[in-house]
């Protein structure tokens, strides 16, 4: 399940209905990332996230697809917000919900590697001083996606 949303969300709501019923569950491994007062040792007062809609969707549901073939999931849960955020509010949701846990911690794993280097957003951050500037790619998040890359699955 995807969605986007300017909304704040609820983790343990989210978790508990995605869940409910469903017995043919044995883990459920989840990632909240939240809004953080610095980066590279600057201070960040807000932070902001745009995207294109339709796109971006369809992007998360491709992701979630890939996620899905690769791993035994009897769910998975990305919420994803844009628009203004303060300091400690959540900017994504991942859930995952397998039979054994190692399929779980994996797919979790995966889905924000690939959220990090090829879902569709654009982050600002505005700083201390008033002024605002874009998060650029890290080469971190770079090298990480790249474990799940086919060349690396050989």
């Amino acid at each position: 399940m995807i969605r986007v949303q300017r909304e704040i969300f609820d983790v343990g709501a989210e978790m508990a209905a995605l869940t409910k019923g469903r017995t043919d569950i044995g883990a459920v491994v989840s990632f909240t990332g939240l809004v953080r007062d610095f980066n590279d040792g600057s201070a960040v007062t807000g932070f902001s996230l745009e995207h294109y809609p339709g796109m971006t969707e369809r992007e998360l549901a491709k992701i979630e697809t890939e996620a899905k073939a690769r791993w035994d999931l009897q769910a998975s849960l990305i919420i994803h917000r844009y628009g203004d955020m303060a300091l400690g509010e959540p900017i994504v949701l991942v859930v995952t919900a397998s039979s054994h846990r190692q399929d779980a911690f994996d797919a979790a794993n995966f889905l924000m590697d690939w959220l990090k280097t090829k879902a569709p957003f654009w982050k600002m951050e505005k700083g201390e001083d008033g002024e605002t500037s874009w998060v650029k790619e890290r080469q971190t998040d770079i090298d990480a996606a790249k474990r799940w890359s086919a060349d690396s699955q050989e």
